[in-house]
């Protein structure tokens, strides 16, 4: 964890050894993929911000075997179109109670709880956040949520805090240097 540690930051042991176990990684959206803002156009349109290190991490950690899903409580077409162009298949949206996509996901891939981390920025993720084994929160996000988590991010929502979270888990279950090595000229 030498590099991870230079990176971000160090983490316990404890954290690192439920890593190891990750098959899925559900993410929330809003304060999490990106920074929390709505913008709002004169025609009503809404637009989101998305960073291009989050999408190239979400992409790296498939490519790793790991699965990824979004679950959140707002609908929106460009959180779709985003995800499908990362190819993100587990796309949960407008869902006020994220424990039913939760349970609905675990169902469809025979996934245990133990087998899946969560990282989400504020109190409507609890519910998900406590049945996962690896919790997480952005570094910007509710304090209550902070306190639940097994790790918080250095980085804030929006700004590069998912993909601190897929290079953790990427080297925990692939070694640091598979990150390094693996997926030079890739983009997304």
């Amino acid at each position: 964890m030498e590099l991870y540690t230079q990176w971000y930051q160090a983490i316990a042991p404890s954290v690192q050894a439920k890593a190891k176990d990750i098959k899925l990684l559900i993410c929330d959206i809003d304060g999490v993929f990106s920074d929390g803002s709505v913008i709002l156009g004169n025609s009503g349109e809404e637009m989101k911000a998305f960073n291009t290190k989050d999408g190239f991490g979400i992409r790296a950690l498939m490519a790793a075997g790991v699965e990824v899903a979004v679950i959140t409580g707002r609908k929106s077409t460009l959180l779709e179109i985003r995800m499908k162009g990362l190819g993100v298949n587990h796309i949960y949206q407008g869902m006020e109670d994220k424990v039913l996509g939760y349970r609905e996901l675990l169902n469809n891939l025979n996934l245990t709880h133990e087998q899946v981390a969560y990282i989400g920025d504020d109190i409507p993720d609890v519910p998900v956040m406590k049945l996962v084994n690896l919790a997480v929160s952005v570094n910007d996000g509710h304090p209550y949520v902070k306190s639940i988590s097994d790790m918080v991010t250095t980085n804030n929502g929006g700004r590069g805090a998912v993909r601190e979270l897929t290079d953790f888990l990427i080297m925990m279950q692939k070694g640091e240097e598979y990150l390094t090595t693996h997926f030079e000229g890739t983009s997304a």
